[in-house]
């Protein structure tokens, strides 16, 4: 069986340019015994710009 844990990050103008937020939020999980599985947009702008994400982890349990 596998556990989910789900974080919300917000993407701001130039996230993926200097942003170092998702990589300490991985290596964070990753400590806990978590495997990064991916990401899924959940706010979008009015012209379909990503402006927040989960990211997902998961955990055999």
């Amino acid at each position: 069986m596998k556990k989910y844990e789900y974080v919300t990050v917000y993407i701001g103008k130039f996230f993926g340019a200097k942003s170092e937020e998702h990589r300490k939020i991985i290596d964070e999980y990753a400590a806990k015994g978590y495997r990064y599985v991916g990401y899924i947009p959940t706010v979008l702008d009015d012209f379909g710009k990503i402006k927040d994400i989960d990211l997902i982890f998961e955990q055999d349990i």
